[in-house]
C-alpha cells in the first residue's frame, strides 16, 4: 500500500493527442502456481491483430482484493517485452484510478513503463455511480467522496456497462474514446476480448514466449 500512495504521485492525466494507431491488450490467466500474460497488439480502426507475446512465470504474490499489480505486473512486465511492435496505448482488463488507493494494474504498469494505458474493468471495484442511458456510448461518472474516479461506459445499446480509468499519461474523454474505438462488436474491447483469449492458450503467431523459472 505504501509502494501504491507513493507512485500513485507519478501518474500523469493528460489529454491522448489523437486517436492512436495501435492499441495493446493484457490479460493474465493464473493456473495453479503459475501466471501466464498475453499481450496482443491491433490496428485502429479496423481492430486487426497484428501482434502477440506471452510468458509465464510462477505466481509471485496471493489474490488480494487492490493488490492485483504485485500478482500480475512482473509476468506483464515479461511479455511486453517479447512484443515486437510498440502500441501507442496499454489497455487493461483492470482498474486504473478507480481503486481505492487511485493506482490499480493499468495505473502501476503504465507508471513503471512511462506508457499511456487505461483500465477498463467488467466490474466495479469501489465508488457509485448512476447508471448510464441504455444507447451505446452513454457514460456516467463513477465517484468516490466527490471525486470523478472512472466512467460507467455503455459499450453496446442495453447491455451492461463496463468501467474505464485513467491508467498515465491519459484522460478519462480520452481513455473513453479509445475504449468505444475498440469495443466495435462487443461489450467487452477487442482489445480485451483477444488478451484473454491468448492467454487462455488460444492460438496466435506470437513474436516470444518467455517463461521464467
Amino acid at each position: 500500500m505504501t509502494i501504491q500512495r507513493a507512485l500513485r504521485e507519478q501518474v500523469v492525466i493528460q489529454p491522448f493527442a489523437r486517436m492512436p494507431e495501435v492499441v495493446a491488450g493484457l490479460d493474465v490467466s493464473v493456473r495453479g502456481d503459475r501466471a501466464t500474460a498475453a499481450v496482443v497488439s491491433l490496428t485502429l480502426p479496423t481492430l486487426e491483430p497484428i501482434d502477440a507475446a506471452t510468458a509465464s512465470r510462477p505466481v509471485p504474490f496471493p489474490y488480494v482484493p487492490g493488490l492485483l499489480a504485485f500478482r500480475e505486473a512482473p509476468v506483464i512486465l515479461d511479455a511486453l517485452e517479447q512484443l515486437e511492435t510498440t502500441p501507442q496505448v496499454l489497455v487493461f482488463d483492470a482498474h486504473g484510478l478507480a481503486h481505492p488507493r487511485r493506482f490499480g494494474l493499468a495505473a502501476h504498469v503504465g507508471v513503471l513503463l512511462d506508457w499511456p494505458s487505461i483500465g477498463c474493468a467488467k466490474s466495479r471495484l469501489c465508488g457509485e455511480y448512476d447508471e448510464p442511458d441504455p444507447a451505446r456510448g452513454s457514460w456516467t461518472g463513477l465517484r468516490e467522496d466527490d471525486e470523478v474516479i472512472g466512467a460507467v461506459l455503455r459499450t453496446r445499446d442495453d447491455v451492461k456497462p463496463v468501467f474505464v480509468s485513467v491508467g498515465h499519461r491519459m484522460d478519462l474523454e480520452s481513455a473513453i474514446s479509445v475504449i468505444l474505438a475498440c469495443a466495435a462488436h462487443y461489450r467487452l474491447p477487442e482489445t480485451t476480448r483477444w488478451a484473454h483469449r491468448v492467454a487462455g492458450g488460444d492460438s496466435f503467431p506470437v513474436s516470444g514466449t518467455a517463461d521464467q523459472p
